[in-house]
């Protein structure tokens, strides 16, 4: 009976032991400093309106502070050209956007490639995209009236948008290729600055996220004509969508995704995959996250990277029959 009891005790201080030394390695994996998350468009875009409160939630997370390095311009290809070249060492992150996914069938010389540079970690957003006017600029009630004032005067007006090859911009072409319209096309070193001219009235509208603009609709100082898709959005029930109006057709989304340089631990990647779920599971983050007009995507890993493939041949397909250009 002694021998029995003792035999327990030796094995219940081994299971404890066990449970330490498995706790003490996870405290001492990653992350065990600071980790750095290159945002490649200006502050103040639909990038930053997920990514800073994301910051917030993963640095509760996970113990270590989540540094949010903007990186614009070239359409948010400099800033993917300076993540793919970090250490792979699991200490920098990249938030890229669906502007990667196009920027392949844009930009004829990219010095990295999204799918062979970095390993696809998540998505994180997922949000329509919305034609938005500076009333003061546009007059227009509807995306109808929008659209006849825009055919009895082909040029007159602009859109800016986050860059060449970003999908602010081939939403503009796909939506003048779909209704048979000419707009002046002004591309920005982001959507943060784009949407600032928006406001202000240096340009007439933008095909923008719901991400960045919906402060801005709600605050009435620019106005929502349409979300694209087939269904009006939650955060915006009084918006048409673009089914409704003639426009089967017209389906884009701004998505945002996590990426590592190529080579980057796996334990890294696990852990950050892991903990940023933990933030995305957040209340706050959940309410911003309806807020901005996305649910709270579930794609990773493997997954993710075949959604982020099969965008890439969508959006070759769109900048083929578009004609888009670099300007």
């Amino acid at each position: 009976m002694n021998q029995s009891f003792q035999r327990r005790d030796v094995l219940r201080v081994a299971a404890a032991g066990a449970a330490v030394l498995c706790g003490a390695a996870r405290a001492q994996g990653w992350p065990t400093k600071p980790v750095t998350m290159i945002v490649p468009f200006p502050a103040g875009g639909g990038t930053d309106a997920f990514a800073r409160p994301l910051s917030g939630q993963f640095t509760k997370v996970a113990g270590q502070t989540l540094v949010i390095d903007n990186r614009g311009g070239a359409g948010g290809t400099l800033g993917a050209s300076i993540a793919a070249k970090a250490p792979a060492d699991g200490y920098t992150l990249f938030m890229g956007a669906v502007h990667h996914a196009i920027a392949p069938s844009v930009y004829p010389k990219l010095d990295y490639d999204i799918e062979k540079d970095f390993v696809p970690l998540m998505l994180l957003a997922n949000v329509p995209q919305v034609v938005v006017i500076n009333p003061k600029r546009v007059q227009a009630n509807t995306i109808q009236e929008f659209i006849a004032l825009v055919k009895r005067n082909p040029g007159k007006f602009n859109y800016g948008s986050a860059g060449s090859g970003t999908s602010h911009h081939l939403a503009g072409e796909l939506f003048k290729l779909q209704t048979g319209t000419f707009i002046t096309h002004i591309p920005y070193r982001g959507a943060g600055p784009a949407l600032s001219d928006l406001i202000s009235g240096n340009v007439d509208l933008m095909f923008d996220g719901l991400g960045s603009s919906s402060q801005h609709i709600k605050s009435g100082r620019i106005k929502a004509l349409m979300v694209a898709g087939a269904k009006r959005n939650p955060a915006f029930p009084d918006v048409p969508c673009a089914a409704e109006v003639g426009l089967p057709d017209y389906t884009v989304t701004t998505w945002y995704g996590l990426w590592a340089p190529k080579n980057t631990p796996a334990e890294a990647q696990a852990r950050a995959v892991d903990d940023m779920k933990k933030a995305l599971a957040t209340d706050e983050l959940k309410t911003i996250w309806a807020q901005n007009g996305s649910e709270i995507p579930t794609l990773t890993m493997a997954a993710y990277g075949g959604f982020v493939n099969s965008e890439i041949k969508r959006w070759a397909t769109v900048v083929k029959a578009s004609g888009a250009k670099l300007e």
